[in-house]
């Protein structure tokens, strides 16, 4: 009867507990609005990293002085700190922003209307798919390839796969649809909510993407175009706390066409060892290196997972074919993701993949330096400011120009005159004074977008 009764106080009493955290996270989220509106005011950037940092640090130190374990007040504060944010950006009317996707769909929308687009936005290659895709299309049907398969995969596309990399077995491999979907299920099978990643910026918008749908928290590293775009691994170093659950790196880098040196790349992976984390390394553009190139595998670092894909080197983004890579139990976490959402690549896709491992490719990797040189040697005679690329498919330039405040105007001027480009801060909330520009088109093409472009910049 006593604990009966003991057990009925003690219910009380965490209601009562519980109603003052929700009255409290009410408050917090009131405190929030009104610092929203004092930044809209001064039009200084909502995510201040500093500050949230400080603040960790602050309850970090209270969760110790208490006796309490460290790791779930930090993801809780991870959460706390993201519904800010989302608050404050969602009550500011004045932001403006866009990403690649965006401004490539409003551009097919203007094509549907009848208006000629060229596109430098997006980076599909214009070159079909090997010639032995089209034929091996053409028999699938007849051959009955359009099964469900097995959920890594076909296990001869695994094998084929594996033997393009040393040290690394089929098991290792998980065929994805596009090399999006392997991201995704390395961050959702690997990560929880209010853990953190550290992404380096400016990077490809579906990191954050991935991260946000499952409540993670993304610390951002800023790169600079003054610092040739190289990261500050003590910047990094300083970003990791007990909540820190992997790092993001994307070498050859969307959107600059960076190329991490394997001295810095070496002293990440001495990081990430030290500190027990993982590295997702998005090596899509691997193919498209202008120079030497280290893949994340050649470190045999167990806690690594490299994604690529068949979409930029085959010139495949229709057919959805990418992979993931990593040890045995990330692969694991990685299929129950995917068994769960879409049990496998389709079947008629795959085997088109197989077929196009091993063709020469040489000729495309060729065609985009050849483009991107292009690019390059006219917009050095415009007012911009660049790094020239050593891989990927990209130039990144600095508007110099005084008309336009900031990229998104720019960009939509450029659509309304027929030529789509992708706006920098859909790279990354710094980067509003550059543009993505793709070499996907041919000479002529790319010619022609960049004379318009050319005249916007004077």
């Amino acid at each position: 009867m006593v604990e009966a009764q003991n057990l009925d106080y003690l219910r009380e009493e965490m209601r009562n507990i519980t109603n003052q955290i929700i009255k409290l996270v009410h408050d917090r989220m009131e405190v929030a609005k009104k610092i929203g509106n004092i930044k809209q005011q001064l039009k200084i950037e909502i995510e201040d990293e500093k500050v949230e940092l400080d603040i960790k640090k602050t309850v970090l130190k209270l969760t110790k002085e208490i006796g309490m374990d460290v790791e779930f007040p930090g993801r809780l504060l991870n959460l706390l700190l993201s519904e800010s944010v989302k608050l404050q950006n969602d009550q500011n009317t004045s932001k403006k922003s866009s990403t690649h996707i965006a401004i490539f769909m409003k551009a097919k929308e203007l094509e549907k209307d009848g208006k000629k687009i060229i596109h430098m936005e997006v980076g599909e290659p214009d070159y079909p798919p090997p010639l032995k895709v089209k034929e091996e299309l053409a028999k699938i049907y007849d051959n009955k390839r359009y099964h469900y398969t097995e959920i890594s995969g076909l296990p001869q596309l695994r094998q084929a796969i594996s033997k393009k990399f040393s040290n690394i077995v089929p098991e290792q491999v998980l065929v994805t649809p596009g090399g999006r979907f392997a991201v995704f299920c390395a961050i959702t099978s690997l990560l929880k909510s209010g853990d953190e990643l550290i992404n380096i910026e400016p990077s490809w918008p579906a990191y954050k993407e991935c991260a946000d749908f499952i409540g993670a928290k993304t610390r951002v590293l800023k790169t600079t175009l003054e610092d040739k775009w190289e990261p500050n691994l003590k910047m990094l170093e300083n970003l990791i706390n007990v909540n820190t659950k992997m790092i993001i790196i994307n070498y050859p880098n969307n959107p600059t066409g960076k190329i991490l040196d394997s001295h810095l790349l070496e002293k990440i992976v001495s990081i990430a060892r030290e500190y027990n984390l993982f590295i997702l390394s998005d090596e899509v553009y691997s193919d498209y290196s202008f120079g030497t190139y280290n893949s994340i595998l050649a470190y045999q670092y167990d806690k690594s997972i490299m994604v690529s894909s068949f979409s930029k080197t085959y010139g495949m983004t229709g057919f959805r074919v990418g992979y993931g890579i990593g040890n045995n139990d990330i692969i694991s976490k990685m299929r129950k993701v995917q068994a769960t959402s879409i049990t496998s690549v389709a079947e008629p896709m795959q085997y088109s993949a197989l077929v196009a491992i091993g063709d020469d490719i040489q000729g495309n990797i060729d065609s985009i330096q050849s483009r991107i040189n292009l690019i390059c040697k006219r917009l050095q005679k415009m007012k911009t400011e660049f790094i020239i690329p050593n891989g990927a498919m990209y130039v990144f330039p600095k508007i110099i120009a005084q008309a336009y405040s900031d990229d998104i105007s720019l960009v939509y001027d450029l659509l309304q005159n027929g030529v789509a480009i992708a706006p920098g801060s859909g790279f990354g909330n710094s980067y509003k004074k550059f543009i993505r520009i793709s070499a996907c088109q041919s000479p002529q093409l790319l010619n022609e977008g960049l004379d318009i472009l050319e005249k916007y910049l004077k």
